[in-house]
């Protein structure tokens, strides 16, 4: 019986890990911009083209179906063209695996970075992804992913608890919970509970955290305690340099692009 339930988990999972057919990004990220502004313990989101994407984005209602930590280089182990492993993420089918930073060259992107992270605790949440790397997933848990491919209309307070299956193994597979137990494991939070406790001598708030099962790539997103950083930006934007399909561009124009006006010495005045 349990190798009847894996074969079709199996089947399953190759459906779900299917791309569909004309996806393309809308802002497709810049390689080298995105690898330039990266650092370690940064989140990588990414909004994937196959259908468990599909079938995250509208339980979530976002547009981002995946998360990947960036954990810098993971010691030598690098793809099979020689680019260093660079992330850590558990993908459908796969388990915990390291990737390097070229997957997602042609997919939109995003990078939350935790706030106010100390070097020692970014080292630990990356070393605790890392070491995670190998680990495996039921297959037959898989089986609980049915419920969510049925076209039914889910109301929003239970998309989120439709995330969290069975014995928990495929969603956290699936979604961000390898990544928020690796914060967890500093405490750092994501998107706690809150629950507020009044008094005539003190106002406080306590935090309880919750179970990573629950956690999916939006929350990356929305969380007040991650940053969102833009690559483009990151580099220096100027608007002025940019090339508009509608305007002509001289050679003069590529060459010397036009100047920043400078700022009026100390003491020099406008005559009236």
């Amino acid at each position: 019986m349990n190798w009847m339930l894996g074969g079709v988990g199996r089947v399953i999972a190759q459906y779900l890990e299917r791309p569909v057919d004309g996806y393309e990004p809308f802002t497709p990220s810049d390689p080298d911009a995105l690898r330039t502004a990266l650092r370690p313990g940064d989140v990588l989101l990414v909004e994937g083209n196959n259908h468990i994407s599909g079938v995250i984005k509208y339980l979530t209602q976002s547009t981002w179906s995946h998360a990947a930590l960036y954990v810098g280089p993971i010691g030598e182990r690098t793809a099979a063209d020689g680019e260093p492993l660079v992330l850590v993420e558990a993908n459908l089918g796969e388990g915990v695996v390291g990737a390097p930073l070229s997957k997602y060259q042609r997919y939109h992107t995003r990078i939350c970075r935790p706030v106010g992270l100390t070097p020692d605790d970014c080292e630990r949440v990356c070393a605790y992804a890392a070491e995670r790397i190998g680990f495996d997933y039921d297959v037959k848990n898989i089986l609980d992913l049915l419920r969510l491919l049925f076209p039914l209309p889910v109301p929003q307070r239970w998309r989120r608890r439709m995330m969290a299956l069975g014995s928990g193994h495929p969603t956290r597979i699936i979604c961000s919970a390898l990544i928020a137990q690796a914060f967890e494991s500093v405490r750092y939070p994501i998107l706690p509970k809150v629950t507020r406790m009044e008094s005539e001598a003190a106002r406080q708030e306590i935090l309880e955290i919750r179970h990573s099962s629950l956690y999916a790539p939006r929350d990356f997103d929305i969380s007040p305690y991650f940053t969102l950083v833009k690559p483009t930006i990151e580099q220096g934007f100027n608007y002025r340099n940019m090339c508009w399909a509608d305007l002509p561009v001289t050679v003069e124009e590529v060459v010397s692009p036009p100047p920043v006006p400078q700022a009026e010495p100390a003491g020099s005045q406008v005559a009236a």
